[in-house]
């Protein structure tokens, strides 16, 4: 698994520092907090876990590649790269990384002058399934194929792997020396996972073999086949497996639709399943019976029955259905509904949160103090709530863009910019000279859109007054149904860096699907206040463009962003929401800089500064004149963020590598290029006895572990958050 944040996988999507630097004093644990929400898989003994069996995982797509290190590498491929490679490091409940002792009898930092020198000790049984011992060999061919210096590979990321200077076998074929040419806090990112130097040692093995087969791994399963056209991915016990053995005698990874989840877990083909709030309420409903509107005395109504397939989401379409294909399909969905007993949502938040993004690269957010007003303008709180108290999780506001609360490096450093006040908001806006009810001039034919500004492609906060952090330069210019950068591996321009967590992240995406919908505002939630005057500048209105994917699973971001616009109108700022096909979300849009507003979610990372600096980096002009932005796809960065990454990544001491993060977070949160809101929900509907699965939150999957219960055997009731 790699725990990177943002590579260019998706999750992207699809998606450390030292534990040292995780570790953090008494100080920065306190402040980090704990997780807001634990896991919930239904954990037992494994002497409870029935011994065989197959287990059926739905997933979004087949995976492109089998190769974590690739572009479009996504969720599915970090999941089977968990399973069957090894991974040197593992995540914590609280998204810290810990020694695997599957393969790992120790690791640390042996010297630190003149060079930084790792040793790692291997475990003595491990050992690839062709029986060759895991050694320097396979290290050395990775550091080879992923270091950037050979650009016949194809690789999405080469962070960390560029720091190291050697490769050495150490005492015994058992230990690895790994130099550094630079201190690298983050060493502890690397080697996870690990390909054998059969697939790292030539370009033809890294670019296509490793695509759609891994002859040799090392982990509790090996790739038995992947099947486009049955959709599936077959994960068998592997034989040569040193460590406990695996429960189940098979995992198979199958594609389904987020739509069709629902179906596919009443009808047996799958047993565990990511579903959207909407399922999950479904399922919910399951357990408790559903009123049949077929049965009683009397004939009921067509219009009663449309009015009650309605009410249970069937979609206007089919409610308008004729009176025979009504009955058909109520009937279809009330056999699912007793099908669905079966079956329970496991819930906890996800290593993810889903941010407001501002495009600082023109028009009026080019202004800093126009980003900072909308910022202020936000009732973040309000906006969690409208989230994830329906689901019944914690509703705390996101406080950092580099980690989530649990994690050492988590602070609030939201205080950089201010909590929400309309006044102060207000007087950014009057400072940037945006006043109520000023004179609008028509647009004429082939102007740019309202409130357009000179300036695009610049890096950087114009107009910038005050409110800066301190010691900010002034700047120069400017994969959800939820995208989570980094998830499904769509890379809008290509360009990439940092790598990614268990799967990396590459774009975290994303460009992906999953969205949450059926977000509601819970009761209590009060009425939005009357618009304020429009606001107008130079003749031209402030009206900002909110960009917004249309597809399935795209509610809970409609809401959001209605209710932002509302918030924003109380202001003066006019928005208009547009929403475009999923398809096109990410790559037309956001990487391209194609938005005004949008929403879209990052993973959270174990180690920052490796993996959130290209989200964060200041745009620089590239060599063929086009504008460099990396993984920033909102165009604002600093020359003092970047900096504070670099630092926080070349120190090996716990404590300075955590302040140089929060520093950076709170740089982050002044510039107000991207406005974290909420943690992402994380709702996965499982057979009721199976155990060890579900809701994993920071943790990383203990595969071996997973199972169906034992006939007679009980799951103690999971301990509430």
């Amino acid at each position: 698994m790699s725990h990177g944040r943002r590579s260019v996988t998706a999750l992207v999507t699809a998606g450390v520092l030292a534990v040292p630097f995780l570790a953090g004093c008494g100080s920065d644990e306190d402040e980090a907090g704990k997780p807001l929400a634990g896991q919930d898989i239904a954990p037992v003994a494994r002497d409870l876990v029935a011994d065989g069996s197959s287990l059926k995982w739905a997933v979004d797509a087949v995976p492109e590649t089998l190769n974590a290190f690739q572009a479009d590498a996504d969720t599915g491929t970090n999941r089977i790269a968990q399973a069957v490679l090894p991974s040197l490091f593992r995540l914590d409940a609280g998204g810290r990384p810990v020694p695997n002792p599957d393969y790992l009898e120790s690791a640390k930092v042996i010297e630190t002058e003149p060079r930084q020198v790792v040793l790692y000790k291997l475990n003595q049984q491990a050992v690839w399934s062709d029986g060759r011992e895991i050694g320097a060999a396979d290290f050395l061919a990775q550091w080879r194929a992923l270091s950037g210096r050979n650009s016949a590979y194809w690789t999405a990321r080469n962070a960390g792997y560029d720091r190291i200077e050697k490769i050495e076998r150490g005492a015994s074929d058992l230990q690895v020396r790994v130099t550094f040419a630079r201190p690298y806090a983050d060493w502890k990112s690397l080697f996870s996972p690990l390909y054998p130097k059969e697939v790292m040692g030539t370009p033809g093995a890294f670019n296509d073999e490793a695509r759609r087969r891994l002859k040799v791994t090392a982990g509790p399963f090996t790739v038995d086949k992947v099947d486009t056209a049955s959709k599936d991915v077959v994960l068998t016990r592997n034989p040569r497996w040193w460590g406990r053995s695996a429960k189940l005698s098979q995992i198979v990874l199958h594609a389904v639709p987020r739509d069709k989840r629902a179906e596919a877990l009443a009808d047996g083909s799958v047993d565990v399943a990511d579903v959207d709030p909407a399922d999950a309420q479904r399922i919910g409903l399951a357990a408790h019976g559903t009123a049949n509107p077929l049965q009683g005395s009397g004939r009921t109504s067509v219009k009663k029955l449309r009015a009650w397939a309605l009410a249970h989401d069937f979609g206007a379409d089919a409610a308008r259905a004729g009176e025979s294909k009504l009955h058909k399909a109520i009937a279809e969905y009330l056999d699912e509904q007793l099908a669905l007993r079966d079956v329970e949502v496991r819930r906890s938040l996800e290593p993810a949160y889903t941010q407001l993004a501002l495009n600082g690269s023109e028009g009026p957010l080019a202004d800093a103090r126009v980003r900072r007003a909308v910022a202020r303008a936000l009732d973040r709180g309000e906006l969690a709530r409208l989230v994830l108290t329906p689901l019944g999780l914690p509703a705390v506001p996101v406080g950092s863009h580099l980690a989530l609360s649990g994690q050492a490096a988590y602070a609030d450093d939201s205080g950089a910019v201010g909590g929400q006040d309309t006044k102060e908001a207000q007087a950014l806006l009057a400072d940037a000279g945006w006043v109520p009810g000023g004179p609008v001039k028509e647009a004429r034919k082939g102007e740019k859109a309202a409130g357009a500004e000179s300036g695009k492609g610049d890096m950087g906060d114009k107009g910038d007054k005050g409110d800066k952090a301190d010691g900010e330069e002034k700047s120069d210019g400017g994969r959800d149904g939820e995208y989570i950068v980094g998830e499904d591996g769509k890379n809008g321009d290509g360009k990439s860096g940092g790598h990614g967590d268990g799967g990396d992240r590459h774009l975290a995406q994303e460009g992906r699907n999953g969205g949450v919908p059926g977000a509601y505002a819970p009761k209590g939630t009060a009425a939005a206040a009357a618009p304020a005057a429009p606001l107008a500048k130079d003749g031209k209105a402030l009206a900002l463009r909110f960009v917004l994917p249309s597809g399935a699973g795209s509610e809970t971001l409609n809401s959001v962003a209605e209710r932002i616009s509302a918030m924003l109108e109380r202001l003066g700022i006019r928005t208009t929401i547009t929403k475009v096909p999923d398809e096109s979300y990410f790559k037309d849009h956001i990487a391209s800089g194609d938005y005004d507003l949008a929403l879209y979610s990052w993973p959270s990372s174990a180690f920052p500064a490796t993996d959130d600096r290209p989200v964060y980096a200041k745009p620089v002009p590239a060599a063929d004149g086009s504008v460099n932005v990396e993984q920033n796809y909102t165009r604002v960065g600093t020359d003092q963020v970047d900096q504070l990454f670099d630092e926080a990544a070349a120190t090996l001491d716990e404590g300075e590598a955590v302040s140089l993060i929060r520093k950076a977070d709170a740089r982050i949160w002044a510039a107000a290029g991207s406005i974290p809101l909420y943690q992402r929900p994380q709702l996965v509907a499982v057979r009721k006895n199976l155990v060890n699965v579900g809701a994993f939150g920071f943790q990383t999957p203990v595969y071996e572990d997973m199972g169906f219960l034992k006939k007679g055997a009980r799951i103690s009731p999971s301990p509430k958050n």
